[in-house]
């Protein structure tokens, strides 16, 4: 009975966790499949490609504003990588994106002040930079690919030459891309993440965290084990960390848990280490950690203690819960169908 309760529970924690990423998750499917027509891989050579130093600071410049969570950045970074880009602004990308974003940024003015609003994008383009540069100067032959003066072929018919094509077409194009091909080359590394994320999420208490937060040694290094594999978007976090330095906890350690959650959990995490190798995974997690670790210093050292109490923060979810249950069966219905599909047409 206690065995069928536990796989109840953590088959909650995984559903509640998949239910929490899909609209996040659908819409950075989205976004790729619109920068798979829209935006030409030659484009993407030209700002991108390789390892170069100033191919890595735009991809940590262009993610900075960027509104996409830890989970929907996980499908553009996918299309970026297949477009030419190299692992160091691929990873630069990937970790400075889902940090911070226009929205994250105005809510923690609102929420905790000036500061931070400050020094979280300004830690979310040191992260990604730093990032970058360790795994350029990690590989053993820096190559950086050739930018291509002639057209790519049309992603659409694969023709070269000058041509239109309608709304249609080119709709019907996105949708393939990004919920066929891309959705199925990074599916397997999602569905890892996720319920390794529900069973943490499951066996790890509140009550620990609460209990041993408000020492300060102790704060850095648990809201490290909490915020690497938990999953929190970059404006969610928000409310946690105000309400734990409320609290009593450090604004340094609340600062670590406003970079590290939204930039890493367990799905992100099983996509680097999948895609873009052991090694990459060990420095995405080492630059995440140097950074927040620098910059949370920084903010107990120049930020004052005590938060005024008048501090409000918001609670409730800005999208509805049907919303995100409705999103967690497209997403499963998306991931099956071509399994489905191909035991079908094997069995015909």
């Amino acid at each position: 009975m206690n065995f069928l309760n536990t796989f109840y529970g953590v088959l909650c924690e995984i559903w509640s966790l998949l239910a929490e990423m899909a609209p996040y998750l659908l819409f950075g499917f989205s976004i790729a499949g619109i920068l798979h027509v829209l935006l030409p891989g030659n484009r993407i050579g030209k700002y991108l490609s390789g390892n170069s130093l100033r191919s890595i600071v735009r991809a940590s410049l262009i993610g900075v504003p960027l509104p996409i969570c830890s989970c929907g950045v996980i499908p553009v970074a996918a299309h970026i990588k297949k477009q030419g880009a190299g692992n160091a602004p691929t990873l630069s990308f990937l970790t400075s994106t889902p940090t911070t974003g226009v929205d994250s940024i105005m809510a923690t003015y609102a929420l905790l002040g000036p500061l931070f609003a400050i020094i979280r994008p300004v830690c979310a383009f040191f992260a990604g930079t730093l990032a970058g540069i360790m795994v350029r100067f990690s590989e053993k032959e820096i190559k950086d690919i050739e930018k291509k003066e002639n057209k790519d072929p049309c992603v659409i018919c694969k023709i070269d030459t000058e041509h239109e094509h309608t709304l249609k077409e080119k709709t019907k194009e996105i949708f393939r891309y990004a919920f066929k091909v891309l959705l199925q080359d990074v599916g397997k590394w999602l569905v890892i993440g996720i319920v390794t994320g529900g069973m943490i999420s499951y066996f790890i208490s509140t009550d620990f965290i609460e209990r041993y937060l408000g020492n300060p040694f102790l704060a850095y290094p648990i809201m490290f084990l909490i915020a690497i594999p938990l999953y929190v978007c970059a404006t969610g976090s928000i409310p946690i960390a105000a309400s734990l330095i409320l609290k009593g906890m450090s604004p340094g350690a609340g600062l670590v848990f406003l970079i590290a959650g939204p930039a890493t959990n367990t799905a992100t995490l099983s996509f680097v280490g999948g895609k873009l190798g052991k090694k990459t995974l060990i420095i995405y997690l080492f630059a995440i950690i140097i950074s927040s670790l620098i910059f949370g210093l920084l903010t107990d050292y120049f930020y004052s203690t005590s938060i005024e109490g008048k501090m409000l923060v918001h609670e409730g979810g800005f999208i509805p819960t049907s919303i995100k249950h409705i999103s967690a069966v497209i997403l499963i219905l998306l991931l099956i169908y071509p399994k489905v599909i191909k035991v079908f047409n094997k069995n015909k």
